[in-house]
């Protein structure tokens, strides 16, 4: 069986494209670095992540994007011997405009290194490239009216202006023919993440809908003509949950359709689970995976409905591997371990190493908590509503400027974080900084106030998160006895509906290492060790 979701923890807009026996997933990244995540399955039950393309300069640059933009909606497919990448980098998030740049990379494999972007369009965002059996290829993106009122945490449906059509040609590398609307959306409204498949003569256009929180949805439509017109689903949509409060899987929408090579459909979508009492999704957008069949020419569940399935049969008997329940990550390696990324900044030299001290992650302390430019921050997503986290922190800081330690992390104004610093009357000390959803100032409290004390040498610091509660720990290294510091924090608020609420940030919550040093003296924060462990 096929359990949902597949991809847990922060894995929106998944786009699905098979190759022979191999399954590929890519999913948006937002400000983290390196962009996009592709995931890999022969099964579709069990998936491993195999790559991020992004990874260079010349590929991304997200310095100075706000939150909740830079990767947008990847689409990954394969034509002409190649691997091809659509993906928007959205520069600006709030007010009336989307400044949302669309891009091409190629690479012959998977884990090669992918090419130089060429740009596309900045029309809109959620682009996809659909390569016809006559060797045609077209580009879709929805289309950004920024003449309505659309702010970003309360979008309005007449910014998602339709679905927009033009040829692309591989060998100028450039849009060319008309530019075509050729999909309004339905009543839902906020029309988005087009995707095309063409079967049995007909063109299919499956669409977001309704927008990312409670109301989205999967909508399909069908033409005998790639311009259109496009008659809709006798259901309107594919996969929803906005009418069924019940369903373990909300926020379903945005996803495309795949085959096996029996032929067998399925159809991914994202989706969020809730935690009571406040329905706030603290994994994020996730990636789950819906077994269909086609009834006169039209998709449907298998189950029935719109509602999707926790469980779903797969098409081979292959048994779920579950992930360990403990990761222990050491830095003795050149780099780092796969399941950690940063955020925004192309050169990570300036933020950490792990050659400088060996066996260490040593974070260069730069801008502070919540910077759009470079923030010394490597985390990793949290999956699990229960787990605890550990890392061993060695710092010695000579101005209260300079702050390292361990956070649960959402964005600038969604986080918590215990930290060591420097008090002129404590000495060095151990203390929380919390921003419990200050949307737009940011302002952080302190619940400890100036902090405790500690001795010299390497501390350790935890982080115990229950479904909405968090409660941070610390003792000095050799010591048996963790000791809990501060209140129970509202773990909650690292959510996409924490703080600003829904439609006002989509991504995910990480646990990580972070460093500053707003003294501007990069002062360096060695960590020894990271444990990611999940619980009861």
């Amino acid at each position: 069986m096929i359990r949902n979701p597949i991809l847990p923890g922060f894995n929106p807009d998944p786009s699905i494209c098979r190759v022979g026996e191999d399954y590929y997933i890519a999913t948006s990244t937002f400000e983290w670095y390196p962009g996009v995540q592709i995931h890999h399955s022969r099964d579709l039950v069990n998936w491993r992540l195999v790559r991020r393309p992004l990874e260079r300069k010349a590929q991304l640059d997200m310095r100075g994007n706000p939150d909740s933009c830079g990767i947008w909606a990847p689409c990954l497919s394969h034509a002409d011997g190649q691997f091809w990448l659509v993906y928007t980098d959205v520069k600006r998030y709030d007010g009336n405009f989307k400044d949302a740049h669309n891009y091409i990379v190629t690479a012959p494999s998977i884990a090669a290194d992918w090419s130089d972007p060429v740009y596309v369009n900045s029309s809109g965002f959620d682009p996809s490239l659909f390569h016809d059996d006559d060797g045609r290829k077209w580009f879709v993106n929805m289309q950004w009216n920024h003449r309505t009122e659309s702010y970003g945490g309360s979008p309005k449906s007449p910014a998602f202006d339709g679905i927009l059509l033009q040829e692309w040609d591989p060998a100028t590398k450039r849009l060319v023919g008309p530019i075509r609307n050729i999909f309004a959306g339905s009543p839902l409204g906020l029309v988005e993440g087009p995707h095309l498949f063409k079967r049995n003569g007909w063109y299919y256009l499956t669409t977001a809908e309704g927008g990312t929180g409670y109301d989205h949805a999967v909508t399909m439509a069908r033409s005998r003509s790639i311009a259109g017109p496009y008659e809709m689903h006798p259901a309107m949509h594919l996969i929803t949950s906005k009418d069924h409060p019940e369903a373990v899987l909300q926020r379903a929408g945005h996803g495309q359709y795949v085959e096996t090579p029996e032929g067998e459909a399925y159809h991914t979508h994202l989706c969020g689970r809730p935690l009571a009492p406040q329905r706030r999704c603290t994994l994020g957008r996730e990636t789950a995976l819906q077994k269909c069949v086609w009834r006169d020419d039209w998709l449907y569940l298998a189950d029935g409905g719109t509602v999707p399935s926790v469980e779903v049969p797969a098409p081979t008997d292959a048994a779920r591997q579950d992930p360990p329940e403990r990761i222990d990550y050491r830095f003795d390696q050149p780099v780092l371990p796969e399941d950690f990324q940063w955020l925004r900044t192309p050169e990570p030299e300036r933020i950490f190493s792990l050659t400088e001290q060996p066996g260490v992650l040593r974070l260069h302390g730069r801008e502070s908590i919540g910077s759009w430019f470079e923030q010394a921050l490597v985390a990793r997503r949290q999956e699990d509503h229960r787990f605890r986290a550990e890392t061993v922190l060695a710092f010695q800081p000579d101005t209260y400027q300079q702050v390292a330690g361990l956070t649960h992390y959402y964005n600038r104004h969604k986080f918590h974080a215990l930290v060591v610093t420097l008090h002129e009357r404590l000495g060095r000390v151990v203390t929380i900084f919390s921003c419990p959803g200050d949307f737009p100032h940011g302002r952080m409290s302190f619940p400890v106030e100036s902090g405790e004390a500690v001795p010299d040498g390497a501390l350790e610091l935890a982080a115990d998160i229950r479904d909405n509660d968090l409660q941070f720990f610390w003792r000095a290294k050799g010591e048996e006895a963790w000791r809990p510091i501060g209140p129970v924090l509202d773990a909650g608020v690292i959510s996409d509906e924490g703080g600003r609420g829904e439609h006002g940030s989509f991504t995910g919550a990480f646990i990580g290492m972070l460093a500053f040093d707003t003294s501007g003296r990069a002062k360096p924060a060695d960590f020894a060790r990271f444990v990611y462990q999940r619980l009861d």
